[in-house]
């Protein structure tokens, strides 16, 4: 063989490549790590079987005959109820029992069609986000959403107006309430908590003391207690006879409560903007209003992304608070439900199911963000 002449290229061994180089270098990559990745196979290997055995492979699924868009589907012959479902697994037929409780509360069954084109707009508006992103008038669109959005929810879920029949608030309940509670309180909030963060940060002392103030009062201040304070406290200072709606009175609660820390989360990205797009900002001459709608804040903003959707996360587990004020949520729902005399000892499979839709919900925001934050590249993403 001539001296020159090229050997084949080797591969690399086995150990350096795919599964088992992720294996060395994410779960065993030393002693220590190792034995922690044992441990907690060893804990899912205890947990996951019996909880999956409860779920569904010993649970009862005996819904009877279920109407699904139109069509019957017969599961049983009758729906279990809670003396034959047993003790040992998952009794479902009470979720599917009280599922219109858990998602609409007392709204009336007449006209339940509203909340489900509520939630088919609100569905319908995260796919149109998604379908407008690169197009050249999406500022335009989303504003315009932003605007009728709210409009068109009041009036499909409260009624009046001479379109349709009024509805109580205090009707309102379930899943319905949590998403509306939610909503109002992240979006009301936010523009808030922005204009606090700017004025904590201003040259004005009036204002900068104002902001202060009240940033650090409700921080100082549990949300239960500012959400009894609104419901119970607040009518005491009204006129006699003045009705002030109780499922309001808890939105401005949470909304004012929520803003103080979207205005921290915010001065937080604006302190991290380099000292020189300000000076910048005011060598071209832009007043204050320009300077920061233009350069501050969308540099300010896109640093806090994370931040402000992990807020916005806690305010969405928040909402369980205004039990306390006599709003039926979800979860207050699965405790009123659960004291049916019929179903008695069922508040597990509740909680287990809200704890799934709030899972289902919260993860999706989580992810929602991580793409937020790879497209505007906020950080080095591995």
């Amino acid at each position: 063989m001539a001296v020159n002449e090229l050997q084949s290229t080797r591969k690399p061994p086995i150990s350096q490549i795919g599964a088992i180089l992720w294996l060395r270098t994410n779960l065993f990559s030393s002693w220590t790590n190792g034995l922690l990745t044992l441990a907690s196979l060893y804990l899912l290997y205890i947990a996951i079987p019996p909880l999956l055995d409860w779920m569904f492979f010993s649970a009862n699924f005996n819904f009877g005959t279920v109407n699904i868009l139109g069509f019957d589907i017969k599961f049983s012959e009758v729906m279990a109820d809670n003396q034959n479902c047993g003790r040992e697994a998952a009794c479902w037929p009470f979720i599917y029992e009280k599922i219109y409780m858990f998602i609409y509360g007392f709204y009336p069954r007449e006209e339940v069609w509203r909340a489900d084109v509520f939630y088919g707009l609100t569905a319908l508006l995260i796919v149109i986000v998604r379908l407008v992103r690169n197009y050249k008038y999406k500022n335009r669109v989303i504003l315009t959403m932003i605007v009728t959005y709210p409009i068109v929810s009041y009036v499909l879920i409260a009624g009046g107006f001479g379109l349709l029949p009024v509805v109580e608030t205090h009707l309102w309940g379930g899943l319905l309430l949590t998403l509306i509670i939610a909503s109002v309180g992240i979006v009301v909030s936010f523009p808030i908590g922005v204009v606090l963060a700017l004025g904590r940060q201003s040259d004005l002392k009036v204002i900068k003391l104002f902001s202060t103030i009240f940033i650090e009062f409700i921080r100082g201040v549990p949300l239960i207690t500012i959400l009894f304070m609104a419901s119970f406290v607040l009518p005491l200072f009204l006129e006699s006879g003045t009705n002030f709606d109780k499922l309001l009175r808890a939105l401005i609660a949470i909304a004012l409560f929520q803003a103080a820390y979207f205005a921290e989360v915010v001065r937080g990205g604006l302190q991290a903007i380099p000292k020189g797009q300000y000076e910048a900002a005011d060598a071209i001459g832009l007043s204050y209003f320009q300077k920061n709608a233009l350069i501050i804040l969308p540099q300010a903003l896109k640093i806090s992304i994370p931040n402000i959707v992990g807020s916005s996360i806690s305010l969405f587990k928040d909402t369980t608070l205004v039990l306390i004020i006599g709003l039926l949520d979800m979860l207050a729902m699965v405790n009123m439900t659960s004291q049916d005399i019929y179903w008695l000892g069922r508040e597990t499979e509740g909680y287990v199911t809200v704890t799934m839709v709030f899972w289902v919900i919260l993860y999706s925001m989580s992810r929602y963000s991580r793409k937020l934050e790879i497209r505007f590249n906020t950080e080095n993403i591995n």
